[in-house]
């Protein structure tokens, strides 16, 4: 059988059939052996697929963060082919001189999207920046499947949008097509979608707890207040003065105070999920660290409701997912513990002040918080199982 411990400073897996290929029924007695215990799941390895045809993949602002991670996670997927690859700057060059971590790959080289052919392309991962992206997808082929790690298409809301990018949306039709893309919580709209809009990091880190306890009504919908930790990495790859190593190094910064742009797109899946509407307190930080994200959340609990009412609802909930984790009873979330892979780990805790509950979650923001995601919905758009190429154990220490 399949077993995981948990501990403060992280988690192992061994499964011992290396087929992998487990059914929820062959489960059932494992979970009563673990009743409220975390436990990953394997699924049929695309491996194993070999009837399924090559997938060939296009990805779009291949020379930031969140491509270069898009083109790392694909190096394991063995139904998805990279064919081609487009960068503003360094169109022309080869993967290597941009990613030196990439170039055993067998990649093609850079060009300018003007330039790109999309006959070839059966999927796209849109790693553009804000405000750049509404044109450019509406301009692609209807044949392709889309997965948009930017924020263009995740407010459904245009006026809302205007709002909080400064900028009227370009693609207001194209936006009644697209999919909020928060796999565990929309998997079947995922499946049917054409054009799906990947969530934002603080978004993801902060709805995988919260939104199981609104839907039932575990927790007041009121008052919440999220203290929120980022990696560097969350910021992008454009040359910023505040994020020089001299101006983040040994020390910590709060920044959009008030005004962060994923203030709306979480009120959004908050207010979906309490069928009414929920304004939080949320504030970011930078943290000096590459890569990672922790969201400590305050939340009132509902008349009658106890910690454990709250913890035996996240373990229900999540108890067939396998990349969001609920720790055991007492143990705390390290960022370390998630650092290069897709999972989310999650915990609750009693506050000192009666009635109120302290929810912590921590992801890699570049894998769960984004690229990870990412592949997490092409495979369920594209018929895979939803862990193909996702299977990176965190890397520790």
């Amino acid at each position: 059988m399949l077993s995981v411990k948990m501990s403060a400073t992280g988690f192992s897996s061994t499964c011992f059939n290396r087929s992998c290929s487990w059914k929820v029924e062959k489960l059932s007695k494992s979970k009563k052996q673990h009743e409220g215990k975390p436990f990953v799941k394997c699924s049929m390895r695309s491996s194993d697929r070999t009837s399924q045809s090559t997938v060939r993949i296009g990805v779009l602002g291949a020379s930031g963060y969140t491509g270069a991670e898009v083109l790392r996670l694909l190096a394991n997927h063995p139904q998805f082919e990279v064919t081609l690859m487009t960068a503003v700057r360094k169109a022309g060059e080869p993967i290597a001189s941009v990613f030196p971590h990439l170039a055993t790959q067998n990649l093609p080289d850079l060009i300018a999207i003007e330039d790109a052919n999309f006959s070839d392309v059966d999927a796209v991962f849109c790693c553009l920046p804000h405000g750049t992206t509404q044109e450019i997808i509406k301009g692609l082929p209807m044949h392709l499947k889309i997965v948009d790690l930017s924020a263009d298409f995740r407010l459904r809301d245009i006026s809302e949008y205007e709002e909080w990018y400064g900028k009227p949306h370009k693609a207001p039709d194209l936006q009644k097509e697209a999919v909020y893309g928060l796999t565990e919580i929309s998997r079947e709209e995922i499946k049917n979608a054409r054009l799906v809009a990947n969530p934002g990091c603080y978004p993801t880190s902060i709805q995988l707890p919260l939104v199981p306890l609104i839907k039932a009504n575990l927790i007041e919908a009121k008052n919440i207040i999220i203290d929120a930790k980022s990696g560097v990495s969350g910021a992008g790859r454009s040359p910023k003065e505040n994020l020089l190593y001299t101006e983040v190094a040994e020390g910590i910064n709060s920044y959009g105070v008030t005004r962060h742009r994923h203030v709306p797109e979480t009120e959004q899946g908050l207010s979906d999920a309490a069928r009414s509407r929920v304004t939080i307190s949320f504030t970011p930080h930078l943290i000096p660290m590459s890569r990672g994200m922790q969201s400590t959340i305050y939340v009132e609990m509902a008349p009658g409701a106890s910690i454990e009412d709250l913890h035996q609802r996240l373990g229900q909930f999540y108890k067939d997912e396998e990349f969001v984790i609920l720790l055991e009873n007492g143990v705390i979330p390290r960022t370390h513990s998630v650092r290069g892979s897709n999972y989310c780990l999650i915990n609750v805790f009693p506050d000192r002040i009666p009635g109120r509950a302290i929810i912590i979650s921590v992801i890699d923001n570049l894998v769960k918080g984004a690229s990870g995601q990412a592949l997490q919905n092409l495979n369920a758009m594209m018929g895979f199982p939803e862990n193909t190429g996702l299977q990176y154990q965190p890397l520790f220490p």
